[in-house]
């Protein structure tokens, strides 16, 4: 599995986000999958005094926009989720890699932390192994709020 060696297996980081406002971004596709990411998501940052705000999107591919908008409006970080599943089509191999490329430049382009939680996936299976739904393996959507929290906290420590 994947998140084998993972730092938040062995030593959970608590992030406080008092003052921070942080926007998870999610796409509708595969919506069990999705919103076993969204939940993952909240559980990190509904604890960390952080400032919530989610969005939906048609899907993976409306993330990079939607997340610029976010940031431009004022966010301090943005929460990245979506579920891309490998088809018969190159088509997925057009989505995964315009959502990732996209998404590294919001996080570049803006300065701004992007917690990345899109899953791509072979099949199904796969997804709800990592979404953190009873009887997953892994969440992604967790890991991805943890990610975009703490690096938020750490861009504002080291401007002020």
């Amino acid at each position: 599995m994947s998140g084998a060696g993972s730092p938040s297996a062995t030593s959970p980081v608590e992030v406080d986000g008092t003052g921070l406002t942080i926007t998870i971004v999610a796409g509708r596709w595969h919506d069990e999958i999705a919103n076993g990411l969204l939940a993952g998501a909240h559980r990190i940052l509904d604890v960390s005094g952080a400032t919530v705000r989610e969005v939906r999107v048609p899907g993976s591919f409306e993330l990079p926009l939607a997340c610029t908008a976010a940031l431009d409006a004022g966010a301090d970080a943005v929460v990245a989720l979506g579920v891309i599943i490998r088809g018969g089509t190159p088509h997925f191999d057009f989505v995964s890699n315009a959502a990732t490329d996209g998404l590294t430049r919001v996080a570049l382009d803006t300065g701004k932390p992007v917690g990345f939680g899109v899953l791509t996936l072979d099949d199904e299976q796969q997804g709800l192994d990592r979404a953190g739904l009873p009887g997953s393996k892994e969440d992604k959507g967790a890991e991805a709020a943890s990610a975009a929290l703490e690096m938020a906290v750490l861009l504002r420590d080291l401007r002020a």
